[in-house]
């Protein structure tokens, strides 16, 4: 494709960009500094000069640390065992823990309440077992419940990131490290831990950036007392009204996470690691001493404990009614009670929810591909400068997004507060990152010489597309699209600013039930999780098996 048509591809994206995401910051730059049209610092001394909103800050930056620390410590060893062994329902194992990463935020939430809040499974068994009228296990709105929240959600990535790279670390640097008589400890930390070391520090980076962006974990488990700078946004904005002070803490916001991705980027750069790393060509052992099978073992009853007792606590508390198993709260989604607290019915909360869901996989797909076919091209300064620009969004809070939308768009000539589209318009720019990285690889990988094979042979530009690119690109926007549809079906920081009362989404409708007291409003948001989770869980189990497939590498 000629380079001056190809640049045209950009056009597009380019444009949405900078109406959809840095207009909105620029509104909040403007509400920061100047709220009444003249330039006032007053709110960022406020900042600078209050107590508690450096308490908020120190709080955000801290439980992210200890966050991060904690899914280090558990899950370096999942990453050794997954990087060096081959073993029964291994791949079968890979596929189901990338379901908590990749679980909405408030899903994750709804299944920690399921198995240790004050009427979890757990506390349920132990008051019924030492005949108990209170809670043994009283977590609930403490700093604790999230932290476990927070390891459970970024488990994988330390596996994927770390073992990914594990794997693919040549072997005879340790071979001839041992036959000059290192110990396996001096190995470990000479020679395998300092070349790890790019790898961990960018999947610290990762875990830290999204543990102090949290929200729906925070919001839901920690209650109003822990608020973090995503929390005080939130509260900001729309419960007191105060959006100068909300731009504020948006800016300090904007100003950590894009230091937090520059840190990610910086070390992925050293390291080549990816979230999705390739599969490694290394031929892995299976466990050949009796240490062996006790690490796996371990380390599988670890996994489930972490990851599996959430999940399955979430799905049993959506069929146990006071009465006992039953499908009451699944068949209560259909109904619309007088005084409700939604508008509709909860089904259409799901319904809403997919329609959101397809048109920002549309919107996403479309934009992603200008975008990778653009930057797919021979490398220029051009290219080299939109490469990062395309992923802005990915290092930006999406609770900072909504807010910008509801100070951005609310007046001529873009006054689209109130439009149906303004969800789907926000899904689309959160997943636009995910997209842009599927196609892009594959776009980049395909064989110069196919095509001209194919040209030789006498194929025209149209058969040439068919037969070779096709093949190899029709996967690539399969995985794509199911990262933009489950990124829409779980999003939850920008819909809660964005989206119309009466046309809520499920990741709504479920926080709304938990936030109000009484066991049906429990049971349904159990069973609206439920659905949320299998959608989301069948999405990229679906992705992994093509990754995994024949002709995937």
């Amino acid at each position: 494709m000629n380079t001056r048509w190809r640049y045209l591809l950009g056009i597009p994206p380019a444009i949405f960009l900078l109406v959809f995401y840095f207009y909105p910051l620029i509104s909040i730059f403007s509400q920061s500094f100047a709220p009444e049209g003249v330039f006032d610092a007053a709110k960022i001394k406020k900042l600078v000069s209050s107590s508690y909103y450096i308490r908020v800050l120190w709080f955000t930056t801290w439980q992210a640390a200890l966050s991060t620390i904690l899914t280090l410590m558990l899950a370096l060893p999942g990453a050794y065992v997954f990087a060096h062994f081959d073993f029964k329902a291994k791949s079968l194992i890979q596929s189901l823990i990338t379901v908590p990463f990749v679980l909405p935020t408030v899903v994750t939430a709804a299944a920690f309440r399921a198995l240790l809040g004050p009427g979890g499974l757990v506390n349920a068994g132990l008051m019924a077992m030492f005949d108990r009228a209170e809670p043994l296990i009283n977590i609930d709105h403490t700093v604790w419940f999230f932290l476990l929240a927070h390891v459970f959600y970024n488990y994988t990535v330390i596996l994927r990131i770390v073992g990914g790279f594990w794997s693919r670390l040549p072997q005879d640097i340790s071979e001839a490290a041992g036959m000059l008589g290192a110990s396996k400890g001096q190995v470990f930390f000479k020679v395998t831990l300092p070349l790890l070391a790019p790898a961990i520090l960018a999947a610290a980076a990762l875990v830290f950036m999204f543990c102090f962006t949290s929200f729906g974990v925070v919001l839901i488990l920690g209650g109003p007392r822990l608020a973090t700078l995503e929390v005080e946004i939130y509260r900001q904005a729309l419960h007191l009204f105060n959006l100068p002070l909300a731009a504020a803490l948006s800016l300090v916001q904007i100003v950590f996470c894009f230091a937090l991705i520059w840190l990610y980027t910086w070390f992925e750069g050293q390291s080549a690691v990816s979230l999705m790393p390739a599969v490694s060509d290394r031929q892995q052992a299976g466990p050949q001493t009796r240490s062996d099978k006790i690490i796996i073992g371990s380390t599988t009853v670890f996994m489930f404990l972490l990851l599996g007792t959430p999940l399955l606590a979430l799905m049993l508390s959506s069929i146990l009614t006071d009465s006992g198993p039953a499908l009451t709260y699944y068949l209560g989604l259909m109904q619309n009670k007088a005084q409700s607290i939604l508008y509709v019915a909860p089904i259409r909360a799901i319904a809403n929810s997919i329609g959101f869901a397809l048109a920002a996989t549309g919107i996403a797909l479309t934009l992603g591909w200008f975008s990778a076919n653009l930057l797919s091209g021979s490398r220029t300064k051009i290219t080299s400068v939109l490469d990062p620009i395309f992923m802005l969004p990915l290092s930006t809070s999406a609770v900072t997004l909504g807010f910008g939308y509801i100070i951005a768009l609310d007046e001529p000539p873009l006054n689209l507060r109130t439009s149906v589209m303004l969800p789907a318009i926000a899904h689309s720019l959160v997943a636009l990152p995910f997209v842009i990285r599927s196609l892009l690889p594959a776009l980049r990988g395909i064989p110069r010489s196919l095509r001209d094979a194919a040209a030789v042979m006498g194929a025209s530009p149209l058969k040439v597309w068919q037969v070779v690119d096709w093949p190899i690109l029709s996967r690539a926007l399969m995985v794509g699209a199911v990262f933009a549809f489950a990124i829409s079906m779980g999003e939850f920081g920008a819909t809660v600013f964005v989206a119309r009362p009466q046309i809520p989404t499920l990741p709504l409708a479920i926080y709304r039930f938990l936030s109000h007291p009484g066991s049906m409003n429990y049971g349904q948001a159990m069973a609206m999780s439920c659905v949320l989770m299998l959608t989301t869980a069948a999405g990229f189990v679906f992705l992994e098996k093509i990754r995994f497939a024949p002709g995937a590498r």
